[in-house]
């Protein structure tokens, strides 16, 4: 056994803790039309704090549980909290800026879809004021990194958001083959099949500097606004999700990586503010059921017309599209 005390030393080269899962629902009244958020926030920071760790000294330590009171805090106060984007960015900035010793803020939003019902009146379909419900399982992911590194004079955020969960399928349009066949190959090409998918996508926005608070409690930020020349717009996420739908549901498919160059393609010319784009997509596969043995053809592409789900496994395919 080696004796090399320099071979055998440790140290710590890097830590971050916080807090993750905090649930916050948000109603806002305008009068008696009223908004509404879901959110799952996590909050996690970098700083001078490695004693806590090295030397059991709790007096670096902001406990998790005040983050999470911070974060109810400022889901009451903010103006910017019907935004994941703006209120990460102000809950990650009010923490740096509030503590002197931390550095970095992560802060994660996951944001559940609520919609407004449509009802029925004399003058047709309309939003009702305060009523809403959950039309989809998927979810919009917004991540942003508040650093302080260069000073806090000098504090920038890189936001990042998304969807997952995003289940799509069509049943004709969709076609693979060409591809390549040795002594490994059993699947068959086939010239029509059902497509289907759960879409995960990320898309990236350069980063924004973020002004000093205004105010002593660190609570009054100027958040980027797109109304004021900063470099995102809270709209994209509008024009992400609508250029995928329509790609995917209009794009005679070669493949699924065809498909998803296309949609990335797209959104990278509408949003002058979208760096890059990933997607992940994978296979949804449903497969005809083979009912030769009783003299029903249900394999041929013009008469399949009852499929098995297969689960797992499933085939992953993504990729990264980036502005030149």
């Amino acid at each position: 056994m080696s004796t090399d005390t320099h071979n055998n030393a440790s140290y710590l080269s890097h830590a971050q803790y916080g807090k993750t899962s905090v649930r916050v629902f948000r109603v806002v009244r305008d009068g008696a039309w009223h908004h509404v958020v879901e959110y799952n926030v996590t909050v996690l920071v970098e700083g001078n704090i490695e004693t806590s760790y090295t030397q059991a000294d709790n007096s670096v330590v902001i406990a998790t549980d005040s983050m999470k009171n911070i974060t109810y805090y400022l889901a009451k106060v903010s103006p910017h909290i019907l935004s994941a984007e703006k209120f990460a960015i102000h809950l990650g900035s009010h923490i740096v800026f509030k503590y002197a010793h931390l550095h970095k803020a992560f802060v994660t939003i996951e944001q559940l879809r609520w919609t407004r019902i449509l009802v029925e009146d004399i003058e047709g379909s309309k939003g009702d004021p305060h009523s809403f419900l959950r039309d989809g399982d998927e979810k919009r992911v917004v991540t942003v990194e508040v650093d302080a590194t260069n000073g806090k004079n000098k504090l920038t955020a890189q936001v990042s958001a998304g969807l997952t969960g995003l289940l799509v399928l069509k049943s004709t349009g969709s076609a693979f083959s060409g591809f390549i066949r040795d002594e490994y190959t059993t699947l068959a090409e086939v010239e029509d099949r059902i497509l289907s998918t759960a879409v995960d996508l990320t898309y990236t926005f350069r980063p924004v500097a973020i002004p000093a608070p205004r105010d002593e409690a660190k609570l009054e930020f100027d958040v980027p606004d797109a109304k004021k020349g900063s470099l995102w717009d809270e709209k994209v996420g509008e024009r992400v999700r609508k250029a995928t739908l329509e790609i995917f549901a209009k794009d005679e498919s070669a493949s699924v990586q065809a498909t998803l160059y296309k949609m990335g393609e797209r959104v990278i010319a509408e949003n002058a503010e979208v760096d890059t784009i990933t997607y992940k997509l994978p296979n949804k596969h449903y497969v005809p059921v083979d009912m030769k043995y009783i003299g029903v053809d249900n394999t041929t592409p013009s008469k399949a017309e009852v499929f098995m789900p297969i689960a797992h496994p499933s085939g992953q395919i993504s990729a990264t599209i980036s502005r030149k």
